[in-house]
């Protein structure tokens, strides 16, 4: 089962959408109302024993566990993948450098042998309590046993000129995705707040000419300052006016971060973590979130909330595809054990 490609312009477009907090996408497979599935010997049965909502790496890994577990698993994918505006996922050992569309497409593919739906739909509401949740779509129900969150969070992205069109190119979050191929160049670490300066250091593992933008918002703390300025990291309190992009004719790259005054700071990458939420689903499913605004799991995945799991980037920060995959696997396979023990 494929996954078209976006280009970048469409997932600028389709991110705003995704932005509004459902999981799911108008452009799947009709869905079953819950009376017309899940019968069996005049019984009322759940649909599903699991509904997992977000199909990346995360709900993939989670559906094939789940799939070997000989469940029947329903998959449901919003079409706009969190990491749509990276041009590769990296890091991913055998899967190094593919794209997230090439990845979904082998998840898809490789799940068709176990009793695993894939839907791509929006998913509205989770309503219920553990052993017998609906989900609702806005034209069907379905019944499950348990539910796995996998949704990630939404980005909100400044509104400086260039920053979302360079998202994922030339401005990236996670320098072990994105460094290598930017590596020796110099590059920026765009600072929201003095806490997160401090980390601007990691950059000198991959080069050595780094600037850290305090964007004029706040006053490093003397040694912090003193910590950068000793690994020859420079710092720039001016506020930025936009980020210049090079573009070739292929993806746009990053050639330089314009200051208030328009004096241009030449960048080859730029680290930034802009703020995060949760997706409005996640967000009204009234689960306990902790200071920095992720879902409380413990260590297997468990929510606050009986019956719902949670794995990937909602619930950490550290935020990678091969440790969203991991997550995934963990939940499904404590879910599993859950049911099992319950004589489900």
């Amino acid at each position: 089962m494929g996954l078209t490609k976006l280009t970048r312009r469409e997932w600028l477009q389709a991110s705003a959408l995704s932005a509004l907090g459902v999981a799911g996408c108008a452009t799947g497979t009709v869905g079953r109302t819950k009376n017309e599935v899940g019968m069996k010997n005049g019984d009322e049965m759940a649909d599903y024993d699991v509904v997992i909502i977000g199909g990346g790496p995360a709900g993939s890994a989670a559906a094939l566990m789940l799939g070997r577990g000989n469940r029947k698993v329903l998959l449901v994918d919003a079409g706009v993948p969190r990491n749509a505006a990276a041009v590769h996922i990296n890091g991913f050992v055998t899967r190094d450098g593919v794209t997230p569309a090439e990845f979904r497409r082998v998840a898809r593919e490789q799940l068709t042998k176990y009793a695993v739906t894939y839907e791509n739909r929006w998913v509205h509401e989770v309503r219920g309590e553990s052993g017998d949740f609906e989900v609702v779509f806005a034209d069907g129900v379905v019944g499950c046993r348990r539910v796995i969150l996998t949704v990630g969070m939404v980005d909100e992205l400044p509104d400086l000129p260039g920053f979302r069109e360079l998202w994922g190119a030339g401005i990236f979050q996670c320098p072990y995705c994105h460094g290598w191929e930017l590596k020796g160049g110099p590059w920026g670490y765009w600072a929201s707040s003095p806490e997160l300066a401090a980390h601007a250091a990691i950059a000198t593992a991959w080069t050595r000419e780094v600037v850290v933008f305090t964007d004029g918002r706040f006053e490093l703390p003397s040694d912090t300052r003193a910590s950068l300025t000793q690994r020859g990291i420079r710092i720039e309190t001016r506020r930025l006016r936009r980020f210049v992009s090079s573009d070739d004719g292929g993806s746009p790259t990053l050639a330089a971060v314009e200051l208030e005054d328009g004096v241009r700071v030449a960048c080859k990458g730029l680290m930034a973590r802009p703020p995060q939420r949760q997706t409005k689903l996640v967000a009204g499913m009234g689960l306990a979130l902790d200071e920095m605004g992720l879902v409380t799991v413990d260590m297997m995945g468990k929510t606050s909330r009986a019956g719902i799991y949670a794995a990937g980037d909602l619930s950490t920060m550290m935020q990678s595809a091969l440790g969203a995959a991991a997550g995934g696997q963990r939940a499904a396979a404590a879910l599993n054990h859950e049911l099992v023990m319950a004589g489900q």
